[in-house]
């Protein structure tokens, strides 16, 4: 039997007859206050929730000691997470944003205080974005350890906007303070 739409509810992409291309996505999370491993699994549990994002890889995790965080900042754990979705760029920022608050994410005028969760979006597909809001690509992913290794070790081929083959800028980068932390695999279910 196949079911046949309802004729009484309309989608609004039907009445404009917009397309909404699926874009690829990558999200770092990471978090360095309070059960670190547990709020990114809860971070990834809440990005798998999200009606019209479908992960389709999540990294290992790694440890990092802070970069351009105050002295008393502890060490992060970190991961990449790679998804398909129809969101637009600004609405999965939202959703970040949500996701950031729900785990009592904490904003101060103290630059990269530390925090329970950060969900950064990295790149939404090939959107170029320079506004105080939304910044994409991500302006220091091309410098970040932390999440070009776990990146790479997802798409070891991948290549970030604006700024060439991840493999090669993980080469240019500082991992000295990244530990591959084995013991912790984050589950998508």
């Amino acid at each position: 039997m196949t079911e046949t739409p309802n004729p009484n509810i309309v989608d609004a992409d039907t009445l404009t007859g917009e397309m909404r291309p699926i874009r690829r996505v990558v999200i770092a999370l990471g978090s360095n206050l309070g059960e670190r491993f547990a709020t990114l699994q809860g971070a990834l549990g809440a990005l798998a929730d999200t009606p019209e994002v479908w992960i389709t890889g999540v990294s290992p995790v790694y440890e990092s000691t802070p970069v351009d965080c105050p002295p008393e900042a502890q060490d992060f754990l970190n991961a990449v997470v790679l998804a398909d979705t129809t969101l637009s760029a600004h609405r999965l920022l939202d959703r970040a944003l949500a996701i950031e608050d729900a785990f009592d994410r904490e904003r101060s005028d103290v630059k990269n205080a530390p925090r329970t969760l950060d969900v950064d979006l990295i790149a939404v597909g090939d959107r170029r974005s320079d506004t105080d809001a939304l910044r994409l690509p991500h302006p220091r992913a091309h410098e970040r350890a932390f999440v070009l290794r776990p990146w790479h070790d997802l798409e070891p081929d991948a290549e970030l906007l604006d700024h060439g083959p991840v493999a090669e800028l993980l080469e240019k980068v500082d991992a000295s303070g990244l530990k591959l932390r084995d013991d912790l695999v984050l589950e998508t279910e």
